[in-house]
């Protein structure tokens, strides 16, 4: 079903459902040889979503290379195992930069469009830390409510704050307790491409409304689509819908981002006091000890930022 204006979810429908796609990803890259990232808490959190097709996934019943094949034999559009790669490099890019702020002396973080990170319970964190996590109130309450159901404890201060980031978040994050004097790490992770442009826009303005000197923003750029690159984009969506639609989970992906013209984050942020740094995502890929995409494929154009006040 297509976008509107006020739409809401739960984890197994519309935007929430990938959520839970990533966290499933990220329980396939934590079981790989030599992995990058170790998160214990994404496959039992994908399990409690009760997606048949995720959890299959995530448990290994169901193997990247089932997915990686096309109908015809051919390689498929999908790309699983790339595709986990590509989480991993994106998980851990957001694990060093909440070290790197901390070890600044930064105490206190916000975590935009949680999901199903677990960040707030599987990274060490100083003592006198406080981490926000900001989201729908259905995923809040889910995921909080599973993770006490598994026993497990908060390794920070964490403080949620459920909300629509359409709507007015800095007033329910305030009323959380945030100190908008106090610098702070931010993190947008797999978010903006699912904003309109102009809500992406008002988001990083809001942050930086809330980002006295010395914090810290951490992001994914999402390239600006012209309408022949915007059919191809949402064909590959659309081809990877029709494997994944043969092994029982029916969304279509292409419905759910908004593609064409927007800003481009590095550019809008410097302009806008931040000072930034920026690598592709097989420059991370790289880095981490992962092989790069093709640079024909969709995910190598996505940019991710660092930025300081």
């Amino acid at each position: 079903m297509p976008r509107t204006e006020n739409d809401t979810w739960d984890l197994a429908s519309s935007v929430g459902a990938t959520a839970t796609m990533v966290a499933a990803a990220r329980a396939v890259a934590s079981k790989s040889e030599d992995a990058v990232i170790d998160d214990p808490f994404a496959e039992p959190l994908v399990r409690a979503v009760g997606v048949d097709f995720f959890t299959r996934l995530a448990s290994g019943e169901l193997t990247p290379a089932d997915l990686d094949s096309g109908s015809a034999g051919g390689p498929s559009p999908v790309g699983m195992s790339r595709f986990a790669d590509g989480m991993a490099a994106r998980t851990r890019f957001f694990d060093d930069f909440f070290a790197e702020a901390t070890a600044t002396g930064i105490r206190q973080a916000v975590i935009l469009a949680s999901g199903l990170d677990a960040r707030g319970y599987r990274l060490p964190w100083p003592a006198d830390m406080v981490l926000f996590e900001v989201d729908q109130p259905e995923v809040i309450r889910f995921k909080t409510a599973t993770l006490a159901g598994l026993s497990a404890h908060p390794s920070t201060e964490l403080r949620t704050v459920a909300v629509d980031l359409r709507h007015d978040w800095p007033a329910a994050l305030a009323d959380t307790g945030f100190d908008a004097t106090r610098p702070t790490a931010w993190i947008a992770e797999g978010l903006l491409g699912y904003l309109p442009p102009d809500t992406q826009d008002r988001l990083l303005d809001q942050i930086g409304e809330l980002s006295p000197a010395g914090s810290r923003l951490a992001a994914e750029g999402i390239p600006a689509h012209s309408s022949t690159d915007q059919e191809e984009v949402r064909q590959r969506m659309q081809d990877s819908t029709e494997r994944w639609r043969s092994h029982g989970f029916d969304l279509d992906f292409s419905e759910l981002v908004f593609l064409g013209d927007r800003a481009e984050v590095v550019e809008y942020l410097r302009g806008r006091g931040w000072s930034t740094e920026s690598a592709l995502t097989n420059e991370l890929l790289i880095r981490y000890g992962l092989a790069p995409l093709d640079d024909d494929n969709g995910f190598a154009d996505i940019v991710y930022v660092t930025a300081t006040r």
